[in-house]
């Protein structure tokens, strides 16, 4: 069995024996079932949103609303499907009401996606949203800030490129953010072919961030526009700038 295939084989099981029978924190007692993460066990690129909300409560695969459906329209503007990737949370089961997630929460659960990332190896992690970048950077600075912007970083031993982008439910909740998004996605293709290989050498450090982007407020509601301010929709998270 090749190194890969072993990885993916302690992958399958450590989703089965640990991730899935969870208990570490209260967020287990009002879960309809764990969601784990969805994809290619052996992907080079990785996806990690922040939490599941109420249809990936249901049916147990993260990013199947909305921002879901454009997660897979900007990865098809790059020639990539779900398929091709593996696509997981900060955290594994659907905060009360798709609330942020809390400091206790995370810190129970990181674990679990610091073994995926073990396990995985991805060549390129892209985060979405503010708690995902901030928990795998390990720095303070928001989305608004270092979206767009590679940084090197090592994850059990792994050299691994993390990509903070903006969540797919900005674009949603702020319509001009679309573009923005897909100037970001269109770099993926190039920083995963430069990015290290398993267990390789760190990439050189990347630039320093860019100042923080201008966005415009969103447009009053209608019938055309997307939802009001306040919550993207039922079943996303906020945390997005």
């Amino acid at each position: 069995m090749s190194d890969r295939a072993a990885r993916v084989a302690e992958l399958e099981a450590y989703h089965r024996d640990e991730v899935a029978v969870c208990t570490r924190c209260p967020l287990s007692e009002g879960r309809t079932q764990v969601v784990v993460g969805s994809g290619d066990l052996s992907a080079d690129l990785m996806f990690v949103g922040e939490a599941p909300g109420y249809h990936e409560d249901a049916q147990g695969i993260p990013f199947v609303g909305a921002s879901g459906k454009l997660l897979g329209t900007l990865l098809e503007g790059i020639g990539l499907t779900r398929d091709d990737v593996f696509v997981a949370n900060v955290l594994k089961c659907r905060p009360p009401g798709n609330r942020d997630p809390q400091p206790a929460e995370i810190r129970e659960c990181e674990p679990h996606l610091f073994r995926q990332v073990a396990l995985l190896r991805p060549r390129l992690i892209c985060t979405l949203g503010n708690f995902a970048t901030k928990l795998l950077s390990g720095r303070p600075d928001g989305i608004s800030r270092v979206h767009g912007h590679e940084l090197p970083i090592r994850i059990g031993g792994h050299a691994t490129l993390l990509y903070p982008l903006y969540h797919p439910a900005a674009a949603l909740y702020t319509r001009s953010m679309l573009s923005t998004l897909e100037a970001d996605f269109a770099r993926i293709p190039g920083l995963l072919a430069g990015a290290a290989p398993d267990g390789g050498p760190a990439p050189a450090r990347a630039e320093p961030p860019a100042p923080p982007v201008a966005v415009a407020p969103a447009a009053p509601a209608d019938a055309t526009a997307g939802p009001p301010p306040g919550r993207v929709e039922s079943d996303e998270q906020l945390g997005l700038f």
